[in-house]
């Protein structure tokens, strides 16, 4: 079997530049910005005369990336921005924090609330996900001890 690891989480948006704050906020920084057309970008996605611009986020220091994409053409297609956990699709996308308690009071401040609580996994992990941009679920993890 041929190695494998894991690139990047790309995740569709219709505003590129508020989502972008939104992970920009959270810590992740900006690797590059693009517009992708022409034949690459239609065989991949299936999609035929299509336009995108993407946004390259990473942790400092590396790791692996979210790729934010805005279509300019076709238009994007509108999804569920109240998906619950146990709707099909993309769940979530987890970052490990130190401090989770100020993590979410900051991300409140922004206007980004709780989609439930924070709960504690035994003495291990304390957990939280919060509703950003446009429904986008983000899972916020801190390691106990």
């Amino acid at each position: 079997m041929a190695r494998i690891r894991f690139d990047h989480v790309g995740i569709t948006v219709s505003d590129l530049e508020s989502v972008t704050a939104f992970f920009v906020g959270l810590g992740l920084e900006v690797e590059g910005s693009m517009f992708v057309e022409g034949e690459f970008i239609d065989t991949v996605i299936g999609i035929p005369d299509s336009r995108t611009q993407i946004v390259m986020l990473r942790p400092p220091g590396g790791g692996t990336a979210i790729e934010l994409s805005s279509f300019v053409r076709p238009d994007h297609e509108p999804g569920s921005s109240n998906a619950m956990a146990n709707e099909l699709g993309l769940r979530n996308v987890c970052f490990e924090v130190d401090d989770l308690q100020s993590t979410v009071d900051g991300l409140a401040e922004d206007g980004y609330g709780l989609v439930g609580g924070i709960g504690q996994h035994e003495d291990t992990w304390r957990m939280a996900y919060v509703r950003g941009p446009e429904g986008i679920v983000v899972s916020l993890a801190e390691r106990m001890g």
